[in-house]
């Protein structure tokens, strides 16, 4: 299905109100809601004219005996079926105004969301995201669909009154009287759910976090038995909603049945002036009927301003949540005239600080240059910064400081898509979409034939495996790829980043959980590929930095030695201690099929953490990907 991109967005002038925002959504969809409303406005009209023709049956034909009964009975079932018939179209307009406004919202926060550089998702809990982007953005939707819908029930007091002042004055004040005690009501009602709204909406979200890391994380909770305090965690979470749910619902009980009911003391006062009127033979037993049928055709719609108010009061707690996403604005931006074109590989760090959204400071002044069609292996201790290359490269954050040119433009000059299409990384803890390994594998060219897609997997050692799965390419694997060892989840990736055949490739200890025979088949194809082809190898092992032309030392956040394998080893103390302290590492030998495990001390997007991110339960952490 191809994409329909909302009919308008939110106002982005952050001094109007919640709903003036919003307006614009509304306003969008105006047809099939003003149709909806002027449908509902008729079916009042009809619905208000049966007790009038009741009156006049009952003081016509039956105490009158002037006229026929069934003239009366069949006015009656043709408005009934009339207003039947105009409800059903006011209602199906209405619904279907009420989902384009929701997939308007839903797609809004989407786009937003995609825009937003890896640094938001640092800070914001991916549950938080989960509750705007869902009941915060249901409450939204149904206050501006049915808002109005609701208000045009409520005129149907007035259309009553009218009706009622046009049979008898006195008796219609008096079925009116309770009226303005009511819209007080109302008004203290809005001002007491508000505070208690908004706690609702923040409490659901805190317990959509806590359940989205219990599931990501099941591995680590089932591998420490922590599942009773996780419980203990989610019980506390869900109590503090529940109560926010019971004292909404003490105050709606307070206040509610007072505005519901109060119609029926004007049903009473109505009965009372209305049997004296007929006694002194001021009015008809028609009137009284019908005047008792009007007022209880007010219950309704005051039962509905009820809700409204609550209507209202959640949804503009939800729309401030919504609007504080939308309202952050993207450190990464994309260039006003951005430079367009394919890129030939050459790569400068000029004078590069960055430090990540927690203070954490990664480069400090790097300076390094890789020319293009050069293979470059970069080593370091852990947090010396070695990821963060190809994270500025790709724009995936920008530098604080300095400059990342690319064939000798800024990088933030570059088209930001052409820019990502072009530097591919694979990541040593790769993401897996659960769709058909064929699929994962041509996730960045969805285009590409299955030739392409075989090649790409020989290429990066996967395709004997794969094709010893039960359906081959066709297979579909688990959530995040968990059916699949760790060894088989990065071939996949680097099989992926190799169809899209990018000029410039990082791979970030991407082949940390692969066994050493499968590295040296897979090292065999890269030489072949990676000629003409700038690439970075963030290394570990030995094996791997023979792949490069080039060897360069990190050390906090700065290139401190560079040159041959050889000739560093020779005269750089440091770099031979960070191969020394490499080879000690658990996971530098993974075992036979590269059974998850290896890897596992850098974390996700970073082989030096680097202020980074912590991997999320089970290493689950954010893939950064071409």
């Amino acid at each position: 299905m191809t994409y329909r991109a909302p009919r308008a967005s939110i106002d982005p002038d952050t001094g109007k109100s919640w709903l003036r925002r919003a307006l614009p959504l509304v306003v969008a969809h105006r047809g099939m809601l003003l149709t909806s409303l002027v449908l509902s406005f008729v079916g009042l009209v009809v619905q208000v004219q049966i007790p009038d023709v009741v009156r006049l049956g009952i003081d016509h034909a039956i105490v009158g005996r002037n006229g026929h009964l069934t003239r009366y009975v069949a006015g009656v079932a043709a408005l009934a079926v009339a207003q039947g018939v105009i409800n059903y179209l006011a209602r199906r307009y209405l619904l279907r105004t009420a989902y384009e406004i929701e997939y308007d919202l839903r797609n809004i926060m989407f786009a937003h969301l995609t825009r937003m550089p890896f640094g938001f998702f640092d800070r914001v809990q991916t549950g938080e995201l989960m509750s705007r982007s869902s009941s915060d953005i249901r409450a939204v939707q149904m206050y501006l669909s049915f808002g109005p819908s609701i208000l045009v029930q409520c005129t149907i007091a007035g259309i009553a009154f009218v009706l009622m002042l046009s049979i008898n004055v006195p008796l219609a004040i008096v079925a009116m009287v309770t009226m303005p005690v009511i819209g007080v009501l109302g008004v203290t009602m809005r001002r007491a759910i508000f505070p208690v709204s908004w706690l609702i909406q923040a409490r659901l979200a805190g317990v959509a976090t806590v359940v989205d890391e219990n599931i990501n994380g099941v591995r680590i909770v089932k591998a420490f038995a922590a599942e009773g305090r996780q419980l203990n965690q989610l019980a506390e979470a869900a109590d503090g909603v529940r109560w926010a749910y019971v004292t909404d619902a003490r105050l709606r009980s307070r206040w509610s049945p007072l505005i519901e009911n109060l119609p029926r003391l004007g049903q009473a006062l109505v009965l009372l002036a209305g049997g004296w009127m007929v006694l002194d033979g001021h009015t008809t037993v028609g009137t009284i009927v019908a005047f008792n049928t009007y007022v209880l055709m007010l219950q309704p719609p005051f039962r509905l301003l009820g809700m409204m108010i609550m209507l209202g009061q959640r949804a503009a707690a939800s729309a401030q949540r919504i609007y504080e996403i939308l309202d952050t604005r993207s450190d990464v931006e994309p260039p006003a005239h951005p430079v367009r074109g394919r890129l030939h590989g050459d790569i400068e760090f000029a004078g590069v600080r960055f430090a990540y959204p927690n203070g954490t400071l990664a480069l400090d002044g790097l300076d390094l240059r890789i020319g293009a069609g050069e293979t470059v292996a970069v080593v370091g201790r852990t947090g010396s910064g070695k990821s963060t290359l190809g994270r500025l490269l790709a724009r995936y954050y920008d530098a604080d400081a300095g400059t990342v040119r690319l064939d000798g433009h800024d990088v933030r000059e570059l088209d930001l898509p052409e820019l990502r299409e072009q530097v591919g990384i694979v990541p040593d803890e790769p993401f897996l979409f659960s769709i058909s390994i064929r699929d994962n594998i041509a996730y960045g060219r969805p285009e590409a034939g299955a030739d392409e897609v075989v090649a790409a997997a020989v290429a990066a050692g996967a395709d004997e495996f794969i094709r010893n799965l039960p359906d081959g390419y066709d297979t579909v694997v688990g959530e995040r790829g968990y059916t699949l060892s760790g060894g088989q989840r990065q071939r996949l990736a680097i099989a992926r980043a190799l169809l899209v055949n990018p000029p410039v490739l990082v791979l970030d200890d991407a082949t940390s959980a692969i066994d050493v025979t499968v590295e040296q088949r897979i090292h065999a194809a890269l030489r072949t590929l990676m000629r003409g082809r700038t690439t970075i190898i963030v290394a570990h092992r030995l094996a791997t930095i023979g792949l490069a032309d080039r060897v360069v030392l990190l050390d906090a956040g700065r290139v401190v030695a560079q040159g041959s394998h050889a000739e560093l080893l020779a005269t750089e103390p440091r770099y031979a201690r960070v191969l020394a302290e490499q080879s000690r590492r658990p996971d530098a030998e993974p075992g036979a099929g590269g059974e998850p495990g290896g890897g596992g001390a850098e974390p996700a997007g970073g082989s030096g953490a680097s202020g980074a991110p912590a991997p999320r339960p089970g290493g689950q952490a954010r893939e950064v990907t071409a």
